[in-house]
C-alpha cells in the first residue's frame, strides 16, 4: 500500500485506447468526483483490472479469471439528466462499514430476484463455498436473505471519503478472486 493509501499491485500500466476510454468516461463526471474516480481507476489497473467498453458502460475484468470487478457509467434520465454511476462487486468481502451494509440491503431489497442460488447448488458461475460470496442481509424481521455475488453494486454518491474503503474492498475481492477462480 502507498502512502496515500492506493494498492498497487504493479505501477498504472494503460495502453492509449484504455486510457482514451477513462478519459472519455470522465468527461461525464462532475468536477468534484473526478479526482476519486481516476484514484479508483488507477487502483483498479495496479491490480491487474482493465476496462472495456461494454454498451454504454465500463467494465473492469482482470485476464486471469475473466470476472467483473466493477463498472463505471453514464446514467440518462429526463428527470435527472446525464449522471456517471460506479457499482462495485465485494460479496467476498466482511465487515464493511455501516455505509456499505446499508447499499447491500437497499439492492437485496430492490433486486430481490437476484436472489443467490448457489447455496442451493442451482449456480456454478462463482467457485468456493457459496457463503464466501454472495451479499446477505437480515431484514427487520430477522428474515435472511441472500444477493447473488457475481453482481457489482452500484455506490450511490461516491465521493473521496469512501476510497479508504472502497480500496480495501477492491483489494479484498480481488484476492478472493484470484484464489478461486483465476485460471
Amino acid at each position: 500500500m502507498r502512502g496515500d493509501g492506493r494498492i498497487f499491485a504493479r505501477p498504472v500500466m494503460r495502453n492509449e485506447k484504455q486510457e482514451a476510454l477513462i478519459n472519455q468516461y470522465l468527461v461525464n463526471v462532475g468536477d468534484e468526483s473526478k479526482a476519486a474516480y481516476r484514484k479508483i481507476f488507477d487502483c483498479l489497473d495496479g491490480l491487474g483490472y482493465s476496462p472495456k467498453k461494454d454498451k454504454s458502460s465500463l467494465s473492469f475484468k482482470h485476464s486471469l479469471h475473466n470476472k467483473q470487478i466493477a463498472k463505471a457509467g453514464i446514467d440518462e434520465s429526463k428527470k435527472k439528466g446525464v449522471a456517471a454511476f460506479f457499482s462495485l462487486r465485494f460479496s467476498a468481502c466482511r465487515g464493511y462499514s455501516k455505509r456499505f451494509a446499508d447499499i447491500v440491503d437497499a439492492y437485496i431489497e430492490k433486486y430481490p430476484t437476484r436472489e443467490a442460488i448457489c447455496a442451493a447448488g442451482k449456480c456454478t458461475f462463482c467457485r468456493g463455498e457459496p457463503i464466501s460470496h454472495v451479499y446477505a442481509h437480515s431484514s427487520s424481521g430477522g428474515a435472511a436473505k441472500t444477493h447473488c455475488g457475481a453482481y457489482a453494486i452500484e455506490i450511490p454518491g461516491l465521493n473521496e471519503c469512501d476510497l479508504d474503503e472502497i480500496y480495501k474492498l477492491l483489494k479484498e475481492e480481488h484476492q478472493y478472486l484470484m484464489d478461486h477462480e483465476a485460471r
